[in-house]
């Protein structure tokens, strides 16, 4: 069966689908806090990169389970600016990639959740850019020069194919793994990876207020 026969659900019964990318950021989220869940929420896991973010929404949304979810990608990124910290929150205002921007809903509840989620932890707002590889080094400052707040591989492709469908609400939210000032090898290694990690399993509660409280517009 494909499609939504009995018509658009009203708000309050619309799924929700928080995509990631790695295992370890699924296992966070799979063992998080659940409080505030009111209605199906699918944590997706689509694998690492902007291709595999574009097949796993594609066919995730073809799903007519969730052909009406809200969607929230989320995961570890690169911060790009002076100051960052590992732990630190970004709240997408919309994502970018070499195919255009999609703007995200909500951003300001994010962020109001996201400090009553996880006190204590700096939140970012501004545009989060999308890259096909890992971004060090200089690439880092080429990309801050865009205006660009932090990086990763999968927010742009999964909003942008989610966004296809036109009125469905899209957002992301990525902890940082990683700053200039504190690049990282290897995730889980050192410390700034478990702060990560422990901020990546409080954030679900946050997420589900902001699915909660939008006005989903319907086609």
């Amino acid at each position: 069966m494909t499609g939504n026969p009995a018509g658009p659900r009203p708000p309050e019964t619309a799924p929700l689908l928080v995509a990631c990318a790695l295992g370890i950021e699924h296992v966070a989220l799979r063992t998080g806090s659940r409080a505030g869940a009111r209605t199906p929420v699918t944590l997706l896991r689509t694998g690492m990169g902007p291709r595999a973010a574009e097949r796993a929404m594609t066919r995730a949304l073809g799903d007519a389970a969730l052909s009406d979810a809200a969607v929230l990608a989320t995961g570890f990124c690169a911060g790009l600016a002076p100051g960052m910290h590992p732990g630190d929150l970004v709240v997408a205002e919309e994502t970018r990639d070499a195919h255009g921007s999609t703007p995200c809903a909500g951003t300001e509840l994010l962020v109001k959740e996201l400090v009553k989620a996880v006190p204590g932890r700096t939140v970012h707002t501004g545009p989060l850019i999308g890259s096909d590889h890992v971004v060090r080094g200089h690439e880092r400052g080429d990309l801050l020069a865009t205006g660009a707040i932090a990086v990763d591989m999968e927010s742009a492709a999964t909003l942008r194919t989610a966004a296809a469908q036109e009125g469905r609400p899209v957002a992301a939210v990525r902890v940082v793994v990683d700053a200039p000032e504190h690049e990282l090898v290897r995730i889980g290694t050192f410390r700034g990876g478990l702060s990560a990690f422990r901020v990546l399993r409080a954030v679900l509660p946050a997420f589900f207020e902001w699915h909660r409280s939008l006005l989903l517009p319907r086609r």
